[in-house]
């Protein structure tokens, strides 16, 4: 009887098996400091394979940002029913944020950490992950803003600041969630929107804006 022939791993599901490895080893270990020779092992393939399907570590980790970074705006938009009220659309936002950070840490320490301070083309790659959640948050905002004056014809700009704070607030709160113990996506989300939402004065008095039920 001739050799049992095995079936061939698809190109693609062997690419997404290489970039799990460089996420986790690059998140891990920082992009200096990770090898190809650490991330094929990881891998279970051989490094010239990965140098054949990805050419180089630069290759390798810009993919790496662009799969993360799809991937994490694509949970945030997943996450919002826009037909819900705007309070309600930016808790559902922020838990989906806290939620795909939490469970994906060596990729959100790639976005956050990693490609912000190893060169001018990384950091292009997150700043443009960033600003697409910014023109996100910076809509919800404004719906709400509108809203509340009383003028349909409120410019963005008005809002764009409070846009820009938020989300730099939530990378920092999502940052400081992955290393602190026994900090979930909902405590994350429900400390973001009282701070943002309820605002500090109500926050202080003991009125804080409250998240719904699970």
């Amino acid at each position: 009887m001739g050799a049992v022939k095995t079936k061939r791993m698809p190109r693609a599901v062997r690419e997404q098996q290489m970039l799990d490895a460089a996420v986790e080893t690059f998140g891990r270990r920082g992009y200096m400091a990770a090898s190809m020779d650490e991330i094929a092992e990881l891998a279970g393939v051989s490094k010239p394979l990965v140098y054949l399907y990805l050419n180089s570590k630069e290759d390798l980790f810009t993919a790496c940002i662009r799969r993360e970074a799809e991937a994490l705006v694509g949970a945030v938009r997943a996450g919002v029913d826009t037909g819900l009220p705007a309070d309600r659309q930016l808790w559902d936002g922020l838990l989906a944020f806290f939620a795909h950070t939490g469970r994906h840490p060596h990729a959100w320490s790639v976005l956050h950490i990693q490609a912000r301070t190893h060169g001018e083309t990384f950091a292009a790659e997150a700043a443009a992950m960033r600003a697409e959640i910014v023109a996100f948050v910076t809509q919800l905002i404004v719906v709400a803003a509108r809203e509340a004056h009383r003028d349909p014809d409120l410019p963005e700009r008005e809002v764009a600041g409070l846009a820009e704070a938020l989300v730099g607030a939530a990378e920092s709160l999502a940052a400081w969630a992955n290393t602190a113990e026994s900090v979930t996506p909902r405590q994350a989300a429900a400390t973001l929107m009282n701070f943002a939402w309820a605002g500090l004065g109500n926050l202080m008095t003991g009125h804080p804006w409250s998240p719904p039920e699970p």
